[in-house]
C-alpha cells in the first residue's frame, strides 16, 4: 500500500510540473510576443516623430535627422524642412544662394557634405544673406557628425554669429579664426576652432573641399 501511494504520488508530481512548465512556455511565448509588439510600437513612434522633410534630402539620412530635430529650439520644433538651396539642384554659387534665400523669413540649417564624406554644419536664426556687419543671435549653433554627433553652442563670448558678404560666408570668429567658412563657389571651406562657440574643428581637417551643400527652411 505504501508502495502504491508513493508510486502515484511520484506520478502526481511530474504531472504536475509538466503543466506548470507548459505554463511557463505559453508566459514566456505571450510574454515575448508582447514585447515585440511593444518594442515595435516605439519603432514606429520613433519613425513617425522625424520631421517631413520636402524633398528628401540628398545628403542626411533619417539618424542625422532624428538627432538634428531633437536639438533645434522649440520654435522651430514642428515644422516641416523645406529644401531651399542644394548645389546638386541650384549649382555651386553663393550669390544664388543668397538669392534664394532672399525670401526666406524663418531660420536655417545648412548641411555640407565634404570630400571625406564627413557631414557637419550650422543652425542659422537668420537666412543667409549679404551683410556689412554680422548678424543672428545666440540660437545659432554649429554641428557635426564626425566623426559622432557634436553640437557646439554660443559661448557668450562675442556676437560673431553669422556674416557674408560676395566672397564668402561666415559662422562664428574671433582672432580671424572662423568656426565654418565657405568661399564664393561653396567649394573650398575652412573650420577652426572659434571663441564664438568655442568649436571642434567640424571636418576631419581645418580646410575641406564640399562635396555637395544643402540648405534647409522650416516652414
Amino acid at each position: 500500500m505504501i508502495s502504491n501511494y508513493s508510486l502515484n504520488n511520484s506520478n502526481l508530481d511530474a504531472g504536475y510540473w509538466r503543466i506548470i512548465q507548459g505554463i511557463s512556455r505559453i508566459i514566456t511565448v505571450e510574454e515575448a510576443k508582447r514585447r515585440k509588439s511593444t518594442c515595435s510600437y516605439y519603432e514606429d513612434e520613433d519613425e513617425a516623430a522625424l520631421p517631413t522633410l520636402q524633398p528628401h534630402s540628398a545628403l542626411l539620412e533619417n539618424m542625422h535627422i532624428e538627432q538634428l530635430a531633437r536639438r533645434l529650439p522649440a520654435r522651430v520644433q514642428g515644422y516641416p524642412w523645406r529644401l531651399a538651396y542644394s548645389t546638386l539642384e541650384h549649382g555651386t554659387s553663393l550669390k544664388t544662394l543668397y538669392r534664394k534665400s532672399a525670401a526666406l523669413d524663418s531660420p536655417v540649417l545648412l548641411v555640407i557634405k565634404d570630400m571625406d564624406n564627413q557631414i557637419f554644419g550650422a543652425y542659422a536664426t537668420h537666412p543667409f544673406k549679404f551683410s556689412d556687419h554680422y548678424y543672428g543671435t545666440g540660437e545659432t549653433f554649429l554641428y557635426t557628425f564626425s566623426p559622432h554627433f557634436k553640437v557646439f553652442k554660443w559661448s557668450g563670448e562675442n556676437s560673431y554669429f553669422i556674416n557674408g558678404d560676395i566672397s564668402s560666408l561666415e559662422l562664428g570668429g574671433g582672432g580671424g579664426r572662423f568656426g565654418l567658412w565657405l568661399d564664393a563657389d561653396l567649394y573650398h571651406g575652412r573650420s577652426n576652432s572659434c571663441s564664438t562657440f568655442n568649436n571642434d574643428i567640424l571636418s576631419k581637417k581645418e580646410d575641406f573641399i564640399v562635396q555637395d551643400l544643402e540648405v534647409w527652411t522650416f516652414e
